[in-house]
Order: structure tokens, then sequence, then C-alpha cells
């Protein structure tokens, strides 16, 4: 596969273990993430940069990294797939990850065949991005752990609606960018 890996996380446990089993899914690259500017550098070679966030006992910890990717100006990294791999599967943890952007969680059994298939559904799909001012990431509306209410989610102010598609011989695809404004 045409893509690369970052593995971000500890360099033993939880980080060693995700690091082999990304070594088995045939990105043409795996190392451990080093930084924006890395991660920059890879993507002029790579067009998609994953990047596969290891359990850590608190996902807030990670919130630094997720805003430096989901921020970042170059396209390439700021649309690249950001995966967390969740050791314990709770509605806090997956909340905290939708909330920083990333594309999917993974729970156990982390299978090479179900890793793959979690992968692929990141490239070659039309997918919906929102960015207002404190979020970039993946439309999560549809999910459990959205707002109940439609008023906590329209809150008022300007926001951008994205759809890209990712591709492994193009990169990142931007099919429309729509601004729009809500009452405040």
């Amino acid at each position: 596969m045409k893509a690369s890996a970052y593995i971000v996380g500890p360099s033993d446990g939880s980080g060693a273990a995700l690091i082999n089993l990304a070594r088995c899914l045939d990105f043409a690259s795996v190392t451990p993430y080093g930084g924006i500017a890395e991660a920059e550098a890879q993507s002029a070679i790579t067009p998609v940069c994953f990047f596969l966030f290891a359990a850590v006992e608190d996902v807030g910890r990670l919130q630094p990294i997720a805003d430096a990717i989901r921020f970042c100006p170059n396209r390439r990294v700021r649309f690249s797939p950001l995966v967390y791999f969740a050791d314990n599967p709770s509605i806090e943890t997956i909340t905290r990850c939708i909330a920083m952007g990333f594309d999917d969680v993974i729970t156990m059994p982390f299978t090479t065949a179900r890793i793959t298939d979690r992968i692929n559904r990141q490239i070659g799909q039309s997918l919906i991005y929102y960015e207002t001012a404190g979020y970039f990431g993946p439309d999560r509306r549809d999910r459990v752990t959205a707002p109940s209410r439609a008023a906590e989610s329209r809150l008022g102010g300007q926001f951008r609606r994205l759809e890209i598609v990712r591709s492994l011989s193009t990169g990142i695809n931007v099919l429309r960018d729509d601004l729009h404004m809500l009452p405040g």
C-alpha cells in the first residue's frame, strides 16, 4: 500500500505491539511519530499518512498531537486518518477521541483482517469533514456520542463543511469546500 503509518504512543507495550501490527498491514513505511515536520516531509513521498495511536492510560494526553495534525497547514497531513487503538472501549475514551477529530476508534480484538478492513475504509471513499473554531475532523453527528439535542450542536457561528477523498495515488482531494454561517 502506498501509504505510511506513524505510530503515536509509548516505545514499548502498546506502542511496540502497534508497530508490529502495522508492519503486517502492508504500509510502505511504519515509523514512530517524530513530529509534524517529519510527517510533512513523508507526505511528499507517500500521498497518505496514517497516524495510528496506541492505547494510553489518559487519552487526553493525545490532544496536543491530534491538534498539531488536525490544524497543520499542510493538507496531506491535516486530512490524514487518525486511528486510536483502544484496549478499553469506554464511552468516555471514544467521546474524547471523537472530540479530538479522530477518524476511527478500533477496539479489541486487533486482528489483521479486521484492522485491514477499517484502514481501507479511509481510502477511496467520500468523507465529510467539519471545521469550526475548536474542531476539525470527520462528521460525527450520527454517532452514539453526538449531542442529544439539536441546540447542543448548533451553537451559532461560522463553520466549513468539506468533502474529501483520500487516494493512494494522488493524496487528499477536496471535492467540496462550503462555508456556512449559523445564527448566533
